[in-house]
């Protein structure tokens, strides 16, 4: 596996630059699909990754941390602190191997968050990875009630395979700029030679707003793409309540990302 930065011998603790790995299991892989899910506009692709690492049963494989997170610590449900983590997850799911990245927070800054995104194409470059998947919000002026799914990426065969799935290719003068480790994980993931695609549902720009209805959508094209088969009775059950509990007009003031206690770590707001 390549990795850049110092390395630190004690342990299964990894330094890599600013960041500190610290890998619960050595990996052997054949050609992986990378998913990234970090919190960000209406944390629609956490959503995704956290029912995905979930329904699969996906087991975690690495925690990463640096100083560079952002300045604040999380009250769990015993009413103790935790660090903010970012982690990854690892399943084999139809004679292939997946590894999902999600977490709290992801980097803020312009500079470490092109770092993060280098030492994860270094981890993935050393698993030989065929290809990435990453996953986020596109902010509306209104609530969608049927949210678009796009996809855009850095290959046009990649990303014409996702045409079929009922996804939007033509994204040029309706999406803006893609933000943060979703949008580098794909542009940089380009002179590595991997082919990277993000997905990218409608979702309300409020944010405080939760984006489910979005996050069914990119589900419904993963389970097509990759056979995941996930059930979406979960995510159907929590869009109920949630309309039950906010009506259009209120839900702006009155939303709160606690209301969703199975995702408790979506206290990021993005």
């Amino acid at each position: 596996m390549a990795l850049t930065g110092e390395q630190q011998n004690t342990g299964n603790n990894k330094k890599m630059g600013s960041w500190k790995i610290s890998q619960k299991k050595e990996l052997k892989l054949k050609n992986p699909v990378f998913i990234e899910g970090l919190p960000g506009l209406g944390n629609v692709g956490k959503i995704v990754a956290d029912i995905l690492v979930d329904e699969l049963d996906a087991y975690k494989v690495m925690e990463l941390f640096s100083h560079s997170l952002p300045n604040s610590v999380f009250v769990n449900e015993d009413n103790l602190v935790e660090l903010p983590k970012i982690e990854v997850y690892y399943k084999k799911h139809g004679g292939k191997d997946f590894l999902f990245l999600t977490g709290d927070v992801q980097p803020m800054d312009e500079i470490s968050s092109y770092e993060f995104t280098e030492k994860m194409l270094d981890l993935m470059q050393g698993y030989n990875c065929s290809e990435i998947i990453t996953l986020g919000g596109i902010g509306m002026n209104e609530i969608p009630d049927n949210p678009k799914v796009f996809c855009t990426g850095n290959e046009s065969k990649f990303i014409s395979e996702f045409a079929k799935y009922k996804v939007n290719t033509q994204l040029y003068g309706i999406v803006g700029p893609i933000i943060g480790v979703s949008g580098l994980l794909v542009g940089l993931s380009q002179r590595r030679k991997i082919r990277a695609a993000s997905l990218l549902a409608e979702t309300y720009g409020h944010p405080m707003y939760v984006g489910l209805r979005g996050a069914r959508e990119i589900l419904k094209v993963l389970n097509k793409k990759y056979d995941f088969n996930i059930s979406m009775r979960y995510i159907n059950q929590e869009i109920k309540k949630f309309d039950e509990e906010n009506d259009s007009e209120s839900v702006a003031k009155h939303t709160t990302l606690n209301q969703l206690k199975r995702y408790k770590d979506m206290s990021y707001i993005g």
